[in-house]
């Protein structure tokens, strides 16, 4: 096997058994020994490729940023179709149901990772930020279409849904929220720029109609 993808399938072992640990067990149960205890191999595997420990979760969080450009590429894609509302609520949907709120968890829970992660990020929360910036790439896009208002603060609307997303989902001890809790808080955040007509089915996007 060449070596270049024998690397690759190492890391992204070693990543999904991060995240099947951060889901499981939580930020505090995320150790170097969890990791290759969950991957099913030996501990050396980690320090092959990876300098330190949190030298791997930086590089976790990174890879999972990266997942997000292209979420945001087919939210910005889907603008004009089905309905503003549906189209947020399905993309935050996709977004915390992921490990991004175990990520945001962990970048908060650890002072080490986040100095090394202000080297990428001087400022914000990675995910979160990225998060934002998509629902505003998506929101400016509609407001092209005339389906936003034009004087629409999507600098404000953005972090907003963010923010009230991730309250929404972040409670890993209970089922996640209704998706007709996300639709019924999208909408009412966005209520005051849409400029189409009401959905006669508030449940997923168009897209599914």
């Amino acid at each position: 096997m060449p070596t270049g993808v024998a690397i690759r399938d190492a890391r992204e072992q070693l990543f999904d058994a991060a995240e099947r640990v951060l889901l499981r067990d939580g930020p505090s149960a995320l150790t170097s020994r969890a990791v290759t205890t969950e991957a099913g191999c030996a501990k050396g595997l980690l320090h092959r490729y990876f300098a330190d420990f949190d030298t791997f979760l930086a590089e976790l969080v990174l890879d999972r940023v990266a997942w997000m450009d292209g979420r945001s590429a087919a939210l910005r894609a889907s603008a004009g179709t089905g309905t503003v509302a549906g189209n947020l609520a399905g993309a935050l949907t996709d977004l915390f149901e992921s490990v991004a709120v175990a990520i945001v968890g962990l970048v908060i829970s650890r002072d080490a990772l986040r100095a090394r992660l202000r080297q990428v990020w001087p400022t914000g929360v990675p995910l979160l930020t990225e998060a934002a910036a998509m629902i505003a790439s998506y929101l400016a896009a509609e407001r092209d279409l005339g389906r936003v208002a034009a004087d629409a603060d999507i600098g404000t609307l953005a972090p907003t849904l963010i923010g009230t997303a991730h309250m929404l989902f972040a409670d890993r001890k209970s089922a996640p929220p209704e998706a007709g809790d996300v639709h019924r808080f999208v909408s009412t955040v966005i209520a005051a720029v849409v400029r189409e007509p009401p959905s006669a089915n508030p449940g997923p996007p168009a897209a599914a109609q």
